[in-house]
């Protein structure tokens, strides 16, 4: 069982598993061993959550999900199998919470006098200053 939040938990039988070869430098093993985890995990058909968290994971999460509703997470830092499919649970169960956490509605309030006071006395010199920086004509009527 992967625990996500009170309540939650996730049946690791759930997840499925896939394994290839890791990109980059590596040395002799980069070419014989799978180590890249990739961790794939059906939201839809998942039983832990609800119709309504589920939503909530498809809105947040919708760039690592696919139109099927699985979500993919890589993890390819490590240079054991085992470290990486621990290293890609980890990432999984972080952004299942982050997805599930409530944020706060926001409340609207006024602008304080002093903000207003103080844009007004910014706006007031900067037309100071390009008032200044006019060329000065002269009438010569008078002579």
């Amino acid at each position: 069982m992967i625990y996500i939040t009170d309540g939650i938990t996730i049946r690791e039988d759930e997840l499925v598993f896939k394994f290839s070869r890791s990109s980059g430098p590596g040395g002799q093993n980069v070419n014989k061993l799978e180590t890249r985890t990739t961790v794939l995990f059906d939201i839809a058909g998942c039983a832990s959550f609800s119709e309504e968290q589920k939503k909530r994971i498809l809105n947040r999460l919708t760039r690592r999900i696919t139109q099927r509703g699985i979500l993919r997470i890589v993890s390819q830092k490590h240079r054991t199998q085992a470290a990486n499919r621990k290293a890609a649970i980890e990432r999984l169960v972080e952004l299942l919470r982050t997805a599930l956490k409530e944020r706060p509605v926001r409340k609207t309030t006024s602008t304080p006098y002093a903000a207003r006071q103080k844009r007004l006395e910014r706006k007031r010199r900067r037309s100071r200053l390009k008032q200044q920086r006019k060329r000065m004509v002269f009438d010569r009527t008078d002579e």
